[in-house]
Order: structure tokens, then C-alpha cells, then sequence
């Protein structure tokens, strides 16, 4: 049996962390106007340091929205500040985002498929 071996492609990955609501808007253009495949959202509770919330007892907290995705280390920059803009993370209590490198990544391809009818 031939096995193959996977071209590995360096990238970088970005993480977001918005307020509840935001993450899908962006990962929907990040797939559709980006051509990325490699995104994905889950959530989390928590509070920041600066807002009322933080005051007001002991358990309450927010749901955030996590979005991560892969880019090809070429294109990082330029998606980092369109996922900035988008995601509207220079507004007050906007979230927070960072990038950082991988060691490898496997590209992944979808195949093509026909549009989703809402």
C-alpha cells in the first residue's frame, strides 16, 4: 500500500474573542469573500477588568464568542486587519484578538458543493 504524504504549508493562526453575536457574521465572510476553510467558533463566559459586571457579585459573567482560523502565513497580516474591522474589535468592550504561528498545517480543501437556500 502507497501512502502519501501530506504537503505541510506554514501558517498562523487568529484568535478572536467578541462579545456574543459577532463571531458568525465573520466567520460567514471569512469563508465566503476569503475562500478560508479552516474556522471555527466556540464560546466561553467570562468578564473584563474595566466593565460594571465586574462589581456586581460574585458568578456573573458574559458569553463571548471564540473564533479561530488558520491562514496561510503570507496572507496573516492583511486578514488579521480585516477581521479587526469587521469584527469591530477597535469599539469599546470589542473583544480581543492575537496571532501567533503553527509548526505545520495540512492544507484542507471542501469540495464543491451547491449553495445552502435559506
Amino acid at each position: 500500500m502507497l501512502s502519501v504524504i501530506p504537503t505541510l504549508i506554514s501558517q498562523k493562526v487568529i484568535t478572536c474573542i467578541l462579545p456574543k453575536g459577532r463571531a458568525m457574521k465573520v466567520a460567514k465572510a471569512l469563508t465566503k469573500e476569503r475562500g478560508l476553510t479552516a474556522v471555527d467558533i466556540h464560546y466561553a463566559r467570562g468578564n473584563g477588568r474595566l466593565t460594571p459586571l465586574r462589581y456586581r457579585g460574585i458568578g456573573e459573567t458574559l458569553e463571548k464568542e471564540v473564533l479561530t482560523v488558520a491562514v496561510p502565513t503570507e496572507q496573516a497580516d492583511e486578514v488579521f486587519a480585516y477581521i479587526y474591522e469587521l469584527a469591530e474589535i477597535n469599539r469599546p468592550h470589542g473583544g480581543l484578538m492575537y496571532m501567533h504561528g503553527l509548526l505545520a498545517a495540512t492544507p484542507y480543501t471542501l469540495p464543491e458543493l451547491p449553495e445552502e437556500e435559506a
